[in-house]
């Protein structure tokens, strides 16, 4: 039983995420928070179904998809895999969307309580600040800041840097 019980055992976590580069604009920028339930940083531009994220990958190739929601369902598995980043308003740490987009490996934001979606618009506001398909829109996955504009990304070591 000791040695059971003893075995060296290495914990699975990342030791390095993508974060948002720090610029002198960043506060002014800032739209509101959730919950960061999955991934790092990323930018990328809006849309709210699977036709739209279809149309941005095909005219803004290499640029990431961000699927907004006000909240998801397990019919969305097919948006949530090929969108690069999933932000909703209503959710948790266990909802539906953090843990499809944990498996899948997509940065996620959940819970954005001060956020609006209009699905038959095919817009948001988040608290007041309207954002439609293809607006550039930022999220952060570990600490569920959403910044408006695409923001610079920079890979940081956490285990070297105390200060993210």
């Amino acid at each position: 039983m000791y040695v059971l019980q003893s075995r060296n055992m290495t914990p699975r976590t990342k030791r390095s995420y993508p974060v948002f580069k720090k610029i002198e604009d960043l506060h002014s920028r800032y739209l509101g928070s959730g919950i960061g339930v999955s991934g790092g940083a990323i930018s990328g531009l809006a849309a709210f179904d699977l036709e739209s994220i279809q149309r941005i990958k095909k005219e803004c190739a290499g640029k990431p998809v961000i699927l907004i929601r006000s909240d998801t369902v397990p019919d969305d598995i097919h948006e949530i895999s090929v969108a690069d980043g999933v932000l909703t308003g209503k959710g948790g740490a266990t909802s539906h969307a953090a843990i499809v987009a944990h498996r899948l490996g997509k940065t996620c934001v959940v819970g954005v309580s001060r956020m609006t979606v209009r699905d038959s618009e095919k817009t948001c506001a988040i608290d007041g600040h309207p954002v439609k398909t293809g607006d550039s829109i930022s999220i952060d996955g570990r600490t569920g800041a959403i910044y408006s504009g695409m923001l610079e990304v920079e890979q940081v070591d956490l285990s070297a840097s105390p200060d993210y």
